[in-house]
C-alpha cells in the first residue's frame, strides 16, 4: 500500500468515526498533494508524498513556537495535535547513535575532509535519511563533525 493509498484510507477511517479533526487534517493534506502535483503536472510517489507530509510538520513546528511566544497555548495545542497526526505517515526517526553512524558513512562515502565538503555528505545523507531525521539537525551535526 502506498503512502497516498494509507491516508485516503484513513482519510475514509475519519469520516466513519466522525472525527472531524482529523479529517479536516487529512483533506488538507490531500489538497496539499494534489497541489503539488497539479503545479509540477506529476504524480507523486512515496518519497515525493513524504516531503508533502514533512513541510506540514515543519510549518506547524514553526507555528508552536509563534503561538507560545504570543502566549496562545490552545492554539499551541491544536498544532501540536496536528502534528502527532502528521508524524504517523513518517517513518520512524533515527536515533543519535543511527544518525551519527550514518553520517561517518557519509563521509566516507564522499571522501570529506573539510567543511568545504559538507554539500557533498548532505546529498549522500539526504538519500539515505530522507523523512527520517531533521535535516536542519544533520547539518549541524555534519559540520561539527567536519571541524566547522
Amino acid at each position: 500500500m502506498t503512502l497516498r493509498e494509507r491516508i485516503t484510507e484513513e482519510m475514509k477511517a475519519a469520516m466513519r468515526s466522525g472525527d472531524k479533526d482529523r479529517l479536516g487534517l487529512i483533506r488538507m493534506l490531500q489538497a496539499a498533494i494534489k497541489q503539488r502535483e497539479v503545479d509540477e503536472r506529476i504524480t507523486l510517489d512515496d518519497t515525493q508524498t513524504l516531503s508533502v507530509v514533512e513541510k506540514m510538520v515543519k510549518q506547524r513546528r514553526e507555528s508552536v513556537v509563534q503561538f507560545e511566544a504570543g502566549g496562545r497555548a490552545d492554539l499551541a495545542d491544536k498544532e501540536n495535535a496536528e502534528i502527532s497526526i502528521l508524524s504517523s505517515y513518517l517513518p520512524t526517526q533515527l536515533d543519535a547513535a543511527e544518525l551519527d553512524a550514518l553520517i561517518q558513512g557519509a563521509i566516507a562515502e564522499s571522501g570529506a575532509s573539510s567543511i568545504k565538503d559538507m554539500g557533498k555528505v548532505m546529498a549522500v545523507v539526504k538519500g539515505k535519511a530522507a523523512g527520517r531525521a531533521d535535516m536542519g539537525a544533520v547539518g549541524a551535526r555534519v559540520k561539527a563533525l567536519l571541524g566547522g
